[in-house]
């Protein structure tokens, strides 16, 4: 991380011993990213108050950016706010799960004789075309014009939270797997950066949709 320039580092859930000799030693140099980490107890805590949550995966997923349009697209994202790249544990990746909660979502071509990287090597090829990408843009912030500061990933979580159950009100939403098309509608709304005076707009949308729903089938509220 340092050697690209990037200092933020935050931890779900670590293991015990970080400050031991033999972590420090694994850190020679980047003493200060050590000790300045953030601890999470979980992904949405980590990444609330970006603007942006960008996943890595070893897998080939459909959609998934490479690391190169990562660093191309980093900035647009992130705008005035912060972008987080998120790595799962080595042996295993992220989950179902963390990978839904994503904006967008990177994968690696390595050659399939020997695809997989250590955490390590991953860290360091994606912050490098980060910081190739900002290199070759010196001075442009990118994102939103001044005064449309883009809302946070927390903020943006709240709305699809109320929209997930707006939509399963109305029976938009599969009950069984309410997370395939949500996962979608998510990065929709991601990539489109609202502010926060946009999300306050579509959370109100969400509870009339609720609303509606709830007078269309005579429920509770429907007076």
């Amino acid at each position: 991380m340092k050697n690209m320039g990037l200092r933020g580092l935050c931890l779900v859930e670590p293991p015990s011993g970080l400050g031991d000799r033999e972590a420090r030693a694994l850190a020679y140099g980047a003493w200060d990213v050590l000790e300045g980490a953030r601890v999470a107890p979980g992904l949405s805590d980590a990444v609330a108050g970006s603007v942006a949550v960008v996943g890595t995966t070893g897998r080939a997923v459909a959609g998934a950016w490479s690391p190169r349009r990562l660093g191309e697209e980093a900035a647009r994202l992130a705008g005035r706010g912060t972008l987080s790249l998120v790595f799962g544990p080595e042996a295993s990746g992220l989950t179902g799960e963390e990978m839904r909660l994503c904006h967008a979502l990177v994968h690696a071509p390595t050659h399939p004789d020997h695809p997989s990287l250590n955490l390590a090597q991953a860290v360091l090829l994606m912050a490098y075309e980060v910081r190739l990408g900002a290199l070759d843009r010196p001075g442009d912030a990118g994102g939103k014009p001044e005064g449309e500061q883009a809302a946070s990933a927390g903020d943006v979580e709240q709305a699809v939270g109320e929209l997930r159950a707006a939509l399963l009100e109305v029976g938009y939403l599969d009950p069984k797997n309410p997370d395939r098309v949500l996962t979608e509608l998510r990065r929709l709304i991601a990539r489109a950066g609202p502010t926060p005076r946009e999300v306050v707009l579509l959370r109100g949308l969400a509870r009339q949709v609720a609303w509606a729903g709830r007078v269309a089938r005579g429920g509770a509220g429907a007076g």
